[in-house]
């Protein structure tokens, strides 16, 4: 497997499109008739996403340290088995189920505690399509692509990006189709989606083989690298991550709202859809483009650049009125995603070596799922208390200001030898 890096790459890439049903990313395509059929009130559809967002965040270090004993091809027939049979069973949810008490975030925020009542089985669901989709089967694509790109890092994590972007893209433009010529209702529409991912999971089990470990300086098979204490003390693994994390908070809330944010512009859902589809074929591009970077420029310059691009998109968008312009602010959202992406998939295996990937990636995506469990109900609060989403939108916008300067002087570790 370390002689086609591509192939594995594209299983990697594969991968993660698979995570889209456990993502904010995914389920906001069926948000609105969800939270319809259901009778679901939109903030407490956040709180469920909150908690199970945050609960399923604890997946990402046990998978972390079982990749690196059990190895990839084990863990990805473990996740994605069952992440596809979670998918298929919130497909076949019905309203009366029993209720169960949320601690409410905003009460807590005051300094009280009260309770939210959701539905029970939507929330364990929920819960487990994230800690096996969002969290799980991220850390096992991202350990997969980490410790087969060895020293063709930049290159290889252009093209797993490119691919990743690409399957995110049709899979979007699949599920549009059904919806409006299909006439699919989202049921259907999940059902999809859940068999699917089983049905890869399956296939992974089968064709997928662990890659070998680098050849250390006497010739032996050996991984190498910084231990997670190593990287935890490196601030480069912070602003990494938490600009990551960033990111990830911003995409999540948007994406899961994103109907209603265009619909408070003065947009209809098929924008909302077409959209859907822009930022990932633009993401595309800029996969590739910051792959090349990637071994020219130094990382930190290159994460300057795309919050700087996420800021301006962010300051931008209060001024949005025509398709147009909805259309440019997609553009730059896209190219700031696209090479954020790249650089996360990247950084961790070049600072930090190969033999702790899958602990060390554990630790990063467990803090961009905490950020991303934040996402939606920063975004839902804001709209209720200021029946407008723009000044979250500017807040968020200094914010990745911020973490622009601070990533133009931050370097990377030295390489393990």
């Amino acid at each position: 497997m370390t002689n086609r890096p591509y192939f594995s790459a594209g299983i990697a890439a594969l991968a993660m499109v698979a995570t889209l049903p456990g993502r904010s990313h995914g389920l906001g395509l069926v948000t609105e008739p969800l939270i319809g059929d259901l009778a679901v009130d939109r903030v407490a559809f956040a709180t469920v996403g909150f908690w199970a967002t945050l609960a399923g965040a604890a997946f990402c270090l046990p998978c972390g340290w079982l990749i690196d004993r059990l190895g990839v091809r084990a863990m990805l027939a473990v996740v994605m088995i069952p992440l596809g049979l979670c998918v298929l069973a919130i497909a076949r949810l019905q309203t009366g189920s029993s209720s169960l008490g949320l601690p409410d975030t905003e009460a807590l925020a005051a300094g009280r505690w009260s309770t939210l009542p959701v539905p029970a089985d939507l929330f364990w669901l929920v819960l487990l399509t994230r800690g096996l989709g969002q969290s799980a089967l991220s850390v096992v694509s991202l350990a997969l692509i980490g410790k087969v790109a060895g020293g063709k890092a930049g290159p290889v994590m252009g093209f797993y990006s490119f691919v990743t972007s690409l399957g995110f893209m049709a899979a979007f433009a699949g599920i549009k189709a059904l919806f409006e010529q299909g006439g699919a209702d989202w049921r259907a529409v999940w059902s999809a989606i859940g068999g699917t991912v089983l049905a890869f999971g399956l296939l992974a089990g089968a064709i997928v083989r662990n890659p070998a470990s680098p050849l250390d300086s006497s010739g032996d098979s050996k991984p190498i690298g910084h231990s997670l204490g190593f990287a935890l003390c490196s601030p480069a693994f912070w602003v990494f991550a938490l600009a990551t994390s960033l990111y990830g908070l911003i995409s999540a809330g948007i994406s899961l709202f994103n109907q209603s944010i265009l619909q408070d512009r003065g947009f209809d859902r098929s924008v909302f859809l077409n959209i859907a589809m822009v930022g990932p074929l633009v993401g595309l591009a800029a996969n590739l483009l910051t792959g090349w970077l990637a071994g020219r420029i130094r990382l930190g310059i290159l994460l300057a650049v795309a919050m700087s691009i996420l800021a301006a998109s962010l300051f931008a968008f209060p001024f949005v009125t025509t398709l147009g312009e909805v259309y440019v602010y997609a553009v730059a959202m896209g190219v700031a995603g696209g090479m954020i992406t790249v650089l996360f998939f990247t950084v961790w295996g070049q600072a930090f070596g190969t033999s702790h990937l899958g602990t060390i990636q554990g630790a990063a995506q467990l803090l961009t799922v905490l950020a991303s469990a934040s996402g939606p109900l920063v975004f839902a609060i804001a709209k209720r208390e200021a029946e407008s989403y723009l000044p979250v939108f500017q807040g968020l916008a200094w914010v990745s200001v911020g973490f622009a300067f601070v990533a133009a002087v931050t370097r990377l570790p030295r390489r393990p030898a």
